[in-house]
């Protein structure tokens, strides 16, 4: 039985009704950190469990001979072996040097750009559209062009990043700021915000779950483009994730190729992951995140 707040005399279950049932209901759902994070983590194990399951199954049906599609065993071992020397980290570390060079210039132009036209009755009739269909381009169509204008260098990739994750952004920020309800921005004018600390203080914070969501397609889109010009543009890095599969390739070595697939692959669940924690601390934030069930 529960104390009565002002005078400490015991209730009967039948007088606790109203805001002390929901009070005492939210603390018998509170589960530790340990159960949270096991709760976030299992089917993510279960789903890895699967894949490499059905992947095993794959190999031993004899699908396609073991030199071509090899085991989870095989590629595992050979991600070892990469990972214990100096070529792997190397290429990792170059690649990851251009993504971000690529995605910040992107996210910088991203947001000014997605700023003027969201703004700007002009800017938008004038190239909004054309805002769109930029980002349905495939970011290999315009590895022609970047050759042409850079030859076989990292200007080439990184024109190419730039053109697949700006209009992304770009297109997050219109879609952000056009759904900020009028009223906060009569609110803020009436309590003298203008110009840069109208978009400061009002437009910035109410259209930044978007903003955030135009982001990471952007971080996709940069991705994606940056593994294509790695796979296209291999004569200037040695090293690179996109070189090492074009030389596993040419090789026929399919376990290097795998085991670097899978890298890939983990870079890009961790940069989720990243964007994931970043879009519950805004829903947090928000009053929106259930605290109960995080």
């Amino acid at each position: 039985m529960a104390g009565d707040t002002l005078t400490g005399a015991p209730r009967t279950d039948a007088e606790i009704s109203g805001l002390d049932a929901l009070e005492i209901a939210g603390r018998e759902k509170e589960v530790s950190r340990g159960a949270r994070l096991w709760a976030a983590t299992w089917p993510k194990l279960a789903a890895l469990a699967l894949a490499v399951g059905i992947w095993q199954v794959v190999v031993w049906s004899g699908w396609k001979p073991p030199w071509s599609l090899p085991g989870p065993v095989v590629v595992g071992e050979e991600l070892i072996r990469q990972a214990s020397g100096a070529q792997l980290w190397e290429g990792i570390a170059i690649t990851l040097r251009r993504a971000a060079i690529g995605y910040v210039f992107s996210v910088a132009v991203g947001l000014l750009v997605g700023l003027a036209v969201a703004r700007s009755t002009v800017l938008r009739a004038a190239i909004g559209s054309m805002i769109t269909a930029l980002q349905t381009m495939p970011s290999i169509a315009w590895f022609p062009l970047a050759i042409l204008l850079f030859e076989l260098s990292e200007k080439a990739i990184f024109f190419v990043v730039v053109l697949g994750a700006a209009p992304s952004i770009a297109n997050g920020v219109i879609a952000g700021v056009d759904y900020v309800p009028p009223l906060l921005l009569r609110a803020g004018r009436n309590l003298g915000a203008r110009g840069l600390d109208l978009y400061r203080y009002v437009i910035a914070p109410a259209a930044l779950p978007a903003i955030v969501a135009g982001l990471k397609q952007g971080w996709a889109f940069s991705w994606r483009s940056l593994m294509a010009g790695e796979l296209l543009v291999v004569g200037i890095s040695q090293t690179s994730l996109g070189a090492q599969l074009t030389y596993a390739r040419e090789l026929a070595d399919s376990p290097w190729l795998l085991s670097t697939m899978i890298v890939i692959l983990v870079i890009g669940l961790a940069v989720d992951a990243a964007f994931g924690a970043a879009d519950k601390a805004i829903r947090r934030r928000w009053g929106v995140l259930d605290q109960a069930g995080q």
